[in-house]
């Protein structure tokens, strides 16, 4: 099986919630099109979560089979 890494944020501002953020699954922004096992692209999000500040908007990475 194959997988794909991606990152994406998980809110979006909207001033009606509270502290201006409302839940929101975002676009995903591909950074390995194509990895071959779940290992790999485990060790890829962590190294990309742990380099890169989430901010307001949480954005992190993650994978899915494809």
């Amino acid at each position: 099986m194959a997988y794909r890494v991606f990152v994406r944020n998980w809110w979006r501002d909207n001033k009606n919630w509270p502290n201006g953020l409302e839940p929101h699954a975002g676009r995903k922004k591909i950074i390995r099109k194509r990895v071959e096992t779940a290992e790999e692209a485990r060790r890829i999000c962590r190294e990309y979560n742990s380099t890169h500040d989430p901010g307001r908007y949480s954005r992190k990475a993650e994978f899915e089979s494809i």
